[in-house]
């Protein structure tokens, strides 16, 4: 069966991420297009995944929990772990490894921890965009520790990603798939970047607003909805 995935929705708690953007607003919107698959993606940190998981099992939308983490090389890579332990833990790494600054909501928008009803429950303190003090490869050797998936984001644009900051993938470097920016075509990524080509791509919306949630989606062929089968679905990809 094929499903419809987008892996790379922000929430509140993202300061660039817009007020609507509640975990049963974005359920919402995912439904209304389509969306068999989400992730969960938020900058450096995992703390609105799990409601959101919990409003999607009873919309039947599958929600991979994670985050969308900015390495010391300032490269935004999305990291989805398969249970709730593995995901407090991968969050007990994101908090040893914040580089503090103190957010100024009015500067850079709000970073809120809600529940099912939309009640702010918290307000996260330290600016969630910076980089965290850990390299990209380290990383990814965290993320394949905790038995996750690991996806470098919108290798194609250019801040924040592989192309921007290192220009080339680091030969040693494992992935399930790497992710293009709705922009993609339309800037020749490829055609610029040849090196990138041979490998499985996705593509996500990157959504910061409602409207934009499934703009652009990856379909994933699986048997059933479950995180190691999307795992395996990435990993069966066609590489282009």
């Amino acid at each position: 069966m094929k499903f419809k995935a987008d892996l790379h929705i922000h929430s509140v708690l993202s300061p660039c991420g817009d007020l609507e953007m509640s975990p049963s607003a974005i359920i919402k919107e995912a439904k209304s297009k389509g969306l068999n698959i989400i992730g969960i993606s938020d900058h450096n940190c995992t703390r609105n995944a799990l409601v959101t998981k919990k409003i999607a099992e009873k919309n039947n939308i599958f929600v991979l929990c994670g985050a969308e983490v900015t390495t010391k090389e300032e490269v935004h890579c999305l990291c989805f772990m398969p249970d709730e332990n593995s995901l407090l833990e991968f969050q007990k790494f994101l908090d040893s490894k914040y580089v503090f600054f103190q957010n100024d909501p009015n500067k850079f928008g709000y970073q809120l921890v809600v529940d099912e009803d939309e009640n702010i429950i918290d307000e996260v303190d330290t600016l969630l965009i910076n980089a965290i003090d850990y390299s990209i490869e380290d990383l990814q050797k965290k993320v394949y520790e905790l038995n996750g998936i690991f996806i470098p984001a919108h290798v194609d644009r250019p801040r924040f990603s592989l192309s921007s900051q290192l220009v080339f993938i680091p030969d040693n470097l494992k992935y399930d798939a790497l992710e293009l920016s709705k922009y993609a075509e339309q800037t020749g990524f490829l055609q610029n970047f040849p090196w990138f080509s041979p490998n499985r791509f996705i593509m996500s919306s990157d959504a910061h607003f409602i409207p934009d949630i499934g703009s652009v989606y990856t379909e994933l062929e699986m048997k059933s909805l479950s995180f190691e089968g999307v795992r395996l679905a990435l990993q069966n990809l066609k590489i282009r």
